[in-house]
């Protein structure tokens, strides 16, 4: 059974209540007619569809026509009046961005996660749920990686990794990289039930070379050791050094992560970004996300160029993570 699969067999032991909320794209009706049918999960969309075809067994809220529409907009605005929302304002909100609805619908506890992106940037998946949703307690840093299964491949998890930040953060100072690491160990361990190998990637391995970047990583790697003791965490390493044990062995032969590492964290979101598609396009991996952690939710972004089967998998992530 390969990794989705495995991830889907999850969902189902305990099937989730998960909004998708752009129903004017026909690649999410698709998505939750299968999901549907393949049971992972109880699907709620937003807004009519876009096309017509059998939706039974799935929930449909179109919000200018649903009675739940006034009680969402009722505690939106009690949410968010301190920052000055008017009852009108949140009405129109709920009535014009469904995913202030959808992230309305997690808060009072109608769904358990949201997935959304697919004809829409990340921002604007991030920001409702970020004002409604907020982070975890003790979180303050929302960062987002891909999940990477790589055909064949020896390295990592049997070709499994993830790789942070690949999708939000863009330029995270020491502090803000650590906890990427942190988070990112957690969601590998999760997601994948291995124990996290986490590489701080650099250009520089173990001093080879000297810049500032270099610095942000040491440091990065510095504090990620203290605050996340209970995972395998080094750093600077390049990233042959940290996945290929033969090139690890001449220069990084004292490190416990270094040709092992299966959760790669950039030091920057270009980096993450770049890395991740030359990986999917040129390796033909599956690349899961952006998924989101640190939010006290589970809200999934989504890649403008998904397909259905994307739409899925990201759709069984999140009710893995919810389960949690």
């Amino acid at each position: 059974m390969n990794f989705i699969d495995r991830i889907k067999e999850r969902a189902k032991i305990n099937r989730k209540k998960i909004v998708l909320p752009e129903t004017m794209d026909e690649r999410v009706i698709d998505a939750a007619v299968k999901i549907r049918d393949e049971q992972l999960a109880d699907i709620i969309l937003i807004g009519k569809p876009i096309k017509e075809i059998d939706l039974t067994g799935i929930i449909v809220i179109e919000p200018e026509k649903s009675d739940l529409t006034e009680k969402l907009a009722n505690e939106l605005y009690e949410l968010r009046k301190e920052k000055h929302m008017t009852l009108e304002e949140a009405r129109h909100l709920l009535l014009t961005d469904y995913m202030y609805y959808a992230c309305m619908l997690v808060k009072m506890g109608y769904a358990d996660g949201v997935v959304s992106g697919a004809c829409h940037s990340t921002a604007n998946t991030l920001r409702p749920s970020l004002q409604i949703i907020k982070t975890k307690p003790g979180i303050s840093l929302v960062s987002a990686f891909f999940l990477m299964i790589v055909p064949n491949c020896e390295y990592g998890e049997d070709g499994t990794f993830v790789f942070a930040d690949s999708g939000l953060e863009q330029n995270p100072t020491p502090s803000r990289l650590a906890t990427i690491a942190g988070c990112s160990a957690e969601s590998f361990e999760l997601l994948v039930e291995k124990d996290a190998k986490v590489a701080m990637l650099s250009h520089s391995t173990k001093g080879s070379a000297t810049h500032f970047d270099v610095d942000k990583v040491i440091e990065a790697t510095e504090i990620a050791k203290k605050e996340y003791p209970q995972f395998k965490i080094d750093g600077e390493l390049q990233l042959d050094a940290a996945i290929i044990p033969e090139v690890a062995s001449m220069k990084a032969p004292d490190s416990e992560v270094a040709g092992h590492a299966n959760v790669l964290v950039f030091p920057d979101l270009d980096a993450g970004n770049i890395g991740y598609k030359l990986v999917q396009r040129l390796a033909k991996a599956e690349a899961y996300g952006p998924i989101t952690q640190g939010i006290a939710a589970p809200i999934n972004d989504l890649s403008r160029g998904c397909s259905v089967d994307d739409i899925v998998g990201v759709v069984a992530i999140t009710c893995v993570q919810a389960n949690k």
